[in-house]
């Protein structure tokens, strides 16, 4: 999957080629070769160029691309949610950073897929760069800061019983939004 982040943010889904592709797919018909990729703005997903065979119970059960929210550090893009997790491409714009907060109900996994920054992990900076996963355990203190001069983007995976805005406790912020 890929996600582009424009005007408008799109996602979109490439369905792997035939028969025998990955194991256990060897009942699976080979899908059809549309003439004419199309792609989709949020919150539907557009298949580029093919169409699925029917996914087996449980496989796509995963959730709806939910909502891209602009923030004055960058942005982030929901791409699943379900009761036990929820995850996220984030954007990070050259010079700014997260503020530094905790979560009591949820702890987070990222993975960067592109730029290069600094994690300050309860009071320790790591420097991170594309390929780079960290995680952030439960009510741990975390911020993530782009060091570089393109965008910093990650992919933010949250697991726990509780992700609504109300579990964020900032200690620090650079926007303002301390008690907020």
């Amino acid at each position: 999957m890929s996600v582009s982040t424009l005007e408008r943010a799109y996602l979109d889904v490439k369905v792997s080629g035939g028969r025998g592709d990955r194991p256990g797919n060897q009942d699976v018909p080979r899908p059809r070769r549309e003439s004419r990729a199309s792609t989709t703005t949020l919150p539907s997903l557009s298949l580029l160029g093919r169409r699925c065979a029917p996914s087996r119970p449980g496989i796509r059960n995963y959730g709806v691309v939910t909502e891209h929210t602009e923030r004055p550090w960058g942005g982030y893009t929901v791409l699943a949610e379900a009761g036990d997790f929820k995850v996220k491409t984030i954007e990070v714009h050259p010079g700014q950073r997260l503020s530094y907060q905790r979560h009591s109900r949820r702890a987070e996994h990222w993975f960067v897929v592109r730029g290069e920054g600094v994690v300050t992990l309860d009071g320790a900076d790591i420097e991170v760069r594309r390929g780079d996963t960290v995680d952030v355990g439960l009510g741990a203190a975390h911020r993530i800061r782009n060091t570089g001069t393109d965008p910093l983007v990650f992919v933010e995976v949250q697991h726990g019983d509780y992700f609504g805005e109300d579990d964020i406790v900032r200690l620090e912020d650079d926007y303002g939004r301390i008690g907020a």
